[in-house]
């Protein structure tokens, strides 16, 4: 992918890119919509990635390139404004630059830059946040830059939050960067601190793309981020609003009768996410992958009653997949409203079996999910 990717970029624009960088995609392995109400979150990286390859220019312009299609978009370095949404695209790696900038990198010129992946978008394993944290790297790296690793986590997050327009936690981005091959990374979103903790060396990730495609920024991600905001508003009465993570379920319970029902059906839910992904922590500690899986349905549960961020798609596939052989838990994974599902399996689940499950979901919805394997793997780095 690296030679594929260099090669392109030489192709398009005449000269060899000055440096290369990659991010993976991540599973969100437990801990639903808990991360920008400040609560706790397991990911795990995986072997898929985004990589971008850029160089210099000797002008003041910026140019954004995609092999697959052969266009360009240019900016210039003295107008970094948010690009239309047919170019939306453009927007993730231009807000990462303009953050570096506003954080103290010096750019006296342009670049160019192009990027490839191997990671399916749409499917809920945060491209955006592969694609922030690889161009962060390799224009830290381009222009000399000197930071630390969680200054450019937070650069991707506050791209997504206030460049691009998505209400995200640091989930996404954390797990690009903190990633470890045989590790699942734990983050509290309170103090925004991550561990890496092992994997047992026989549990394996399947996907299941439901193939149905979700748009977080036009709006349903958006109102469960507001619908958390109230409840959180609620329970802190007239002082500072404090984030869910800060109440107890028996606090929501007793303020239950102050808001309305579908504000206490969101925040119950992630309050206690928040417990099933704490529970997780302790479980993965002790070596208890049973009971690990089943906290992964009851979180999807939760997603389809509580939170209702599943969808008959999503649903449809973990319903076929958790009572199979080898399968200790299934979830949607992401934010929802589509994309993926996650099983967690030992390693007698198969090829085979994952192809059965794949055939009863297109006999119910006429189309085959995509389904692949995943393994851990590294986090953001320079290639």
């Amino acid at each position: 992918m690296k030679e594929s990717l260099a090669a392109s970029f030489e192709k398009i624009f005449g000269r060899k890119p000055e440096v290369m960088a990659q991010a993976p995609g991540r599973i969100e392995f437990i801990g639903n919509h808990t991360d920008y109400n400040g609560g706790l979150v397991m990911g795990v990286a995986i072997d898929k990635v985004v990589m971008a390859a850029l160089a210099k220019r000797n002008d003041g312009k910026l140019c954004f390139a995609r092999a697959k299609y052969g266009d360009k978009v240019f900016v210039d370095v003295s107008d970094l404004k948010k690009q239309p949404k047919n170019l939306n695209w453009v927007n993730y790696p231009l807000g990462v630059f303009k953050f570096l900038v506003e954080s103290g990198m010096e750019a006296g010129c342009g670049f160019d830059m192009l990027d490839c992946s191997n990671l399916p978008s749409g499917a809920g394993l945060s491209s955006s946040a592969a694609i922030e944290l690889s161009s962060a790297f390799a224009m830290s790296k381009l222009y000399g830059f000197e930071t630390d690793l969680k200054s450019l986590v937070k650069i991707g997050k506050k791209c997504e939050n206030e460049f691009v327009g998505m209400p995200c936690g640091i989930l996404d981005q954390g797990v690009s960067g903190y990633g470890k091959k045989n590790s699942i990374v734990y983050i509290d979103c309170l103090v925004e601190e991550f561990a890496n903790y092992p994997l047992p060396p026989d549990c394996r990730f399947w996907l299941f793309n439901s193939t149905k495609k979700h748009a977080l920024v036009d709006g349903l991600y958006a109102a469960r981020h507001n619908e958390c905001m109230e409840a959180a508003k609620i329970l802190s009465g007239n002082g500072e609003q404090k984030p869910l993570r800060k109440f107890s379920i028996e606090d929501l319970e007793a303020a239950k009768h102050k808001m309305p029902d579908v504000v206490y059906r969101r925040a119950k839910h992630v309050i206690e996410e928040n417990s099933r992904v704490a529970k997780a922590k302790e479980l993965l500690l002790s070596g208890d992958i049973s009971g690990v899986g089943k906290l992964l349905n009851a979180s999807h549960e939760s997603s389809r009653r509580l939170f209702e961020n599943s969808c008959d798609e999503l649903d449809f596939l973990v319903d076929t997949v958790s009572p199979m052989k080898g399968v200790y838990g299934a979830r949607l994974s992401g934010g929802g409203f589509g994309g993926a599902v996650m099983a967690l399996t030992d390693d007698t689940f198969t090829e085979s079996d994952a192809a059965r499950a794949a055939e009863t979901y297109e006999k119910r919805f006429g189309q085959k999910p995509a389904v692949f394997a995943c393994a851990s793997g590294d986090g953001a780095k320079l290639v």
